[in-house]
């Protein structure tokens, strides 16, 4: 059974969001009974950190990130071919042979991505290693996914490390996307699952780019309270 939220569409004009903060606060509503379990609540950078900020804050959690890029096709490279995580594993998407992928592409592609990866976790954690997800129930957030490239390499990455429970949370995802995630994780909490979907900011009246520069004062703040 899909886990949607109830209607909440405002003003006729069927956007379901009116932004981030909205929407982090529905999930949290949704992810309410994993409270006083200390979840490690892990954003997708960039664009889930604000959310996962609020959410790990509403569930009494700890926040880090999961560093994952997506690879973009050949002479495409908005659209996702797979994802790579910041040890170099890849995960390819359902379409990826289909879009003449090769292995030589894709290591290419990997490498540079790679690069992105290590550059953002010298700047998020210079001084902090990640949390271990070892033991934990974790819950990965992103605001949003398309192919679902990015969420499913998370989810293997934190898989590996073995978490007692790895829960995926997102506000909207087309209903393939949905359905490979629920193979993934033990939980997939989503707001919207609807059957139109073109991009993820279509779901969103306020959709603004979130910078490194975001992420490391969101980071800095976690663990200020983390050692309070």
């Amino acid at each position: 059974m899909r886990n949607l939220s109830d209607s909440h569409l405002r003003g006729g004009d069927g956007v379901p969001f009116q932004d981030r903060e909205e929407a982090a606060t529905l999930l949290a509503d949704r992810l309410a009974s994993y409270r006083g379990q200390r979840p490690l609540v892990l954003a997708i950078p960039r664009g889930a950190a604000p959310m996962a900020e609020i959410i790990a804050k509403a569930l009494q959690g700890d926040l880090d990130v999961v560093l994952v890029h997506k690879l973009g096709a050949p002479g495409q490279p908005e659209l996702a071919v797979g994802a790579v995580d910041e040890f170099g594993a890849i995960s390819l998407g359902r379409h990826a042979h289909e879009l003449g992928v090769d292995q030589a592409y894709l290591e290419r592609e990997a490498q540079l991505q790679l690069a992105t990866l290590r550059t953002r976790r010298s700047r998020y954690t210079p001084v902090h290693p990640p949390i271990d997800p070892a033991g934990r129930v974790v819950i990965i957030v992103d605001d949003g996914v398309a192919t679902g490239a990015t969420m499913i390499a998370a989810l293997k990455a934190v898989r590996a490390k073995h978490p007692t429970k790895l829960v995926a949370a997102t506000a909207v995802a087309p209903p393939e996307t949905f359905e490979e995630l629920r193979g993934l994780a033990d939980d997939v909490v989503c707001l919207e699952v609807p059957e139109m979907f073109f991009a993820v900011g279509q779901f969103f009246r306020d959709f603004p780019q979130v910078s490194d520069e975001d992420v490391v004062a969101i980071l800095k703040r976690s663990r200020s309270a983390f050692k309070t």
